[in-house]
């Protein structure tokens, strides 16, 4: 999917007026639903979102792209897996997860929810010097 640059939507016409979301509202919502889902380290975006990431605070966003039309909207979402969950569960989690978002919180239909899984992550073991110094207090505690 190419990113829409078009600037807002039009979502539905009422007698009290129109109701309108930005393409980037909608994938706000989609990247916050899928990284509290188990298993997501992140959102992993391309070099070109990693470099302009470094310049603005659109990191909700990046590795997302939606679709915006006048009733449906369709997500790419790009993600990192932690080590030790199965991908497809965690996957399908994600993609239930943006869909029931979106679609409670803009009336949006939500055709599609497409992943790319990146990479997988791995947890970092603690460095032992902090484990020295969380020591360190109940030894000195323990003297005195």
């Amino acid at each position: 999917m190419d990113h829409d640059t078009e600037i807002v939507t039009d979502i539905s016409v009422t007698e009290n007026g129109k109701v309108v979301f930005a393409p980037d509202v909608v994938a706000t919502i989609a990247g916050v639903a899928a990284s509290e889902v188990a298993g997501v380290s992140g959102l992993a975006g391309t070099a070109l979102e990693g470099i302009s990431g470094i310049f603005s605070k659109k990191n909700l966003t990046k590795g997302v792209h939606v679709e915006v039309g006048q009733e449906e909207a369709a997500v790419d979402l790009s993600i990192n897996v932690k080590y030790g969950f199965r991908i497809q569960d965690v996957c399908s989690e994600v993609q239930t997860a943006v869909k029931n978002a979106i679609e409670t919180m803009t009336a949006l239909r939500v055709v599609e929810v497409n992943i790319l899984v990146q990479s997988v992550t791995f947890d970092e073991p603690e460095k032992p010097e902090k484990k020295k110094e969380k020591e360190k207090p109940e030894i000195e505690a323990r003297v005195k």
